[in-house]
């Protein structure tokens, strides 16, 4: 019997996943190249790569190839955070000025400018479940909506150059006010960042230390960290970014990307480089209740946590959304927020097949993965574009073709 027929799939129909990515999107130039990694009960039953991972120098795909993940780096953070909320250092009902005290005094945007903010006081104080809901009140400065938007693009509030690192984002958040009061609203932000930060002063050590110590080398991810070391550069993807029209053009060449260096502030939003291995064993780990080769990184009933919505009212992301157009990483419809990721509570909304429970997110440069606990499967998705006008469709179809690959179903 082979691999995927144990595994509960058609080999015939999990070849269709590479198939169409290269036709609809390789062969027109939409994406540079692509990496898919599928497991299930126990076993690696699809590796499909297709194209290239440097075009300018037309060196195929391969399987070590290390990518910038973006924001499939909260995860990781908020796993590692958990991991202090259970050694008892923290806990989500915490009120973040008691491990933040310069922020006890946090007071909403009502209007004015920057240098000239009019606020009012919160209408409660931020919670440490906030900041893994994207609910706290924070905000991106890419978002480009608002004038506190705006002063974080002035502040380079959690971008890796920033100095002084993740306290100098501290003490700028500290005068800057909120979007909206705690709880009231969604709002994609760099409270994963905060998390980071709050990683750091609770455990000691620096961020990057704690995650490379306590996560990425118990785990077995060797090449996941904040920058690519000089050695593994040959492996490291350039980046891309789409263009009008569907084509694209380099925007990070990966021979002198920034990411050859260690930052200035490590992102636990967003900082994180890897490969689809590394990624697929922290998957995994989560698939498997916590544990993996051995290594217990989080409790069964912690992980069970990341399939539930924490969004107030069992709320979906589009009911919350300050902008519900505005931002839209994968689709919302029947979508909740999870610690750290979004979250399937409707099936049906979704228009998708999927499971409730299962969790994901995604990256800015078109990557994805997610977990389906009740399916034992986990799917890790990579290249690298930047804002690409088919991320919704390209993770759609990618759902859509392992979905229907399954022969056996749990639920």
């Amino acid at each position: 019997m082979g691999k995927a027929k144990r595994a509960g799939f058609s080999a015939e129909r999990l070849e269709r996943v590479g198939q169409l990515l290269e036709d609809k999107y390789v062969s027109k130039g939409q994406l540079p190249g692509t990496l898919t990694q599928v497991w299930r009960r126990g076993e690696l039953v699809y590796n499909g790569m297709t194209g290239l991972m440097d075009i300018e120098r037309a060196t195929p795909m391969r399987e070590d190839a290390i990518f910038r993940i973006y924001s499939m780096t909260k995860p990781i953070t908020a796993v590692a955070l958990m991991m202090l909320v259970e050694e008892g250092r923290i806990g989500l009902d915490d009120e973040v000025s008691i491990h933040i005290p310069e922020w006890k005094n946090l007071s909403v945007f009502v209007g004015g400018v920057p240098g000239a903010f009019i606020t009012s006081p919160v209408r409660r104080g931020m919670k440490v479940i906030d900041l893994f809901t994207h609910t706290a009140g924070l905000t991106y400065g890419f978002l480009a909506r608002t004038n506190v938007d705006a002063a974080y693009r002035k502040r380079r509030v959690g971008e890796a150059r920033q100095e002084g690192g993740l306290e100098a984002m501290i003490e700028e958040l500290a005068r800057l006010p909120l979007e909206h009061s705690p709880g009231d609203n969604w709002n994609y932000s760099v409270s994963i960042d905060v998390m980071g930060y709050l990683v750091q002063k609770l455990s000691g050590v620096s961020f990057g230390e704690f995650l490379r110590t306590r996560l990425f080398e118990p785990l077995g991810m060797p090449d996941t960290g904040f920058h690519c070391p000089e050695d593994k550069i040959e492996r490291f993807t350039s980046c891309y970014e789409g263009k009008p029209g569907g084509s694209i053009a380099l925007q990070d060449d990966a021979r002198s990307s920034t990411y050859a260096a260690p930052p200035a502030l490590e992102s636990g939003g967003g900082g994180l480089v890897s490969t689809a291995a590394d990624y697929l064993r922290f998957c995994r780990m989560l698939l498997n209740k916590g544990e993996l080769d051995g290594v217990r990184i989080l409790s069964p009933k912690t992980v069970a946590l990341f399939s539930l919505n924490h969004l107030p009212g069992n709320r979906e992301m589009t009911e919350m959304g300050l902008a519900p157009g505005l931002f839209n990483e994968a689709g919302y419809a029947g979508v909740g927020f999870s610690l750290g990721c979004g979250v399937t509570i409707d099936v049906a909304k979704t228009r998708l097949p999927g499971t409730v429970g299962e969790f994901f997110w995604g990256g800015a440069a078109s990557t994805a993965f997610w977990i389906d606990p009740k399916e034992d499967m986990t799917v890790v998705f990579m290249t690298q574009v930047m804002q690409s006008p088919h991320h919704i469709g390209l993770r759609r179809d990618l759902r859509t073709l392992v979905y229907s690959a399954m022969t056996e179903s749990y639920v």
